[in-house]
């Protein structure tokens, strides 16, 4: 580990960035549950242009997001947790410490 963080604490930070950067702002930007994977595709290369942040790094992050059950995958379509919609309905802002609290509680 060159970047002095352990395997953790970059699992979170990836996924804090797409979360915060990528997923929710092109969640409320399309007002939908659910988005393509060229749509997430394109939301990212923007980001990662604008913040000068490599693909991997959105790669592993999207990847932790769905591994923690804040997004759900079914072939090329990624999806909202359900305890998430209201959020999405409200247009209020989902911060990562909210999603995953919400996702969290049953």
């Amino acid at each position: 580990m060159l970047s002095g963080k352990g395997k953790y604490a970059s699992s979170t930070e990836n996924r804090r960035f797409v979360w915060t950067e990528i997923v929710w702002p092109l969640i409320l930007e399309i007002n939908d549950v659910s988005f393509t994977l060229k749509q997430y595709q394109k939301k990212r290369d923007e980001i990662c242009e604008k913040m000068n942040v490599t693909v991997t790094v959105t790669s592993r992050g999207l990847v932790s997001l769905m591994q923690k059950e804040i997004l759900l995958k079914e072939e090329t379509i990624y999806s909202i947790h359900f305890r998430l919609i209201p959020y999405m309905r409200l247009k209020a802002n989902c911060d990562y410490a909210t999603a995953i609290h919400e996702v969290k509680i049953k």
